[in-house]
């Protein structure tokens, strides 16, 4: 796959709708955010806007890194 390939099907999968979990860190402070059905896709920031637009960038970069390692990415789990 040519990394104008790998872009193009990253940015179709990035406007697919995951759900995502949102939480306070008590710990640590700010927020946690992941993607249940992109196992091991997480992020944090400090207020929730930031926590959901790192959110985002985890969510790209996994998308990413699952293309790039053959992985197959789940659709998301619509319990309807």
């Amino acid at each position: 796959m040519t990394k104008n390939d790998l872009l193009k099907k990253t940015e179709e999968y990035m406007k697919i709708k995951y759900r995502f979990e949102l939480a306070e860190d008590e710990a640590e402070g700010g927020y946690i955010i992941s993607y249940p059905d992109l196992v091991g896709c997480i992020s944090a920031g400090e207020t929730i806007e930031e926590a959901v637009k790192n959110g985002e960038d985890a969510r790209r970069e996994w998308i990413i890194t699952a293309f790039e390692d053959g992985i197959e990415i789940p659709k998301p789990f619509d319990a309807e």
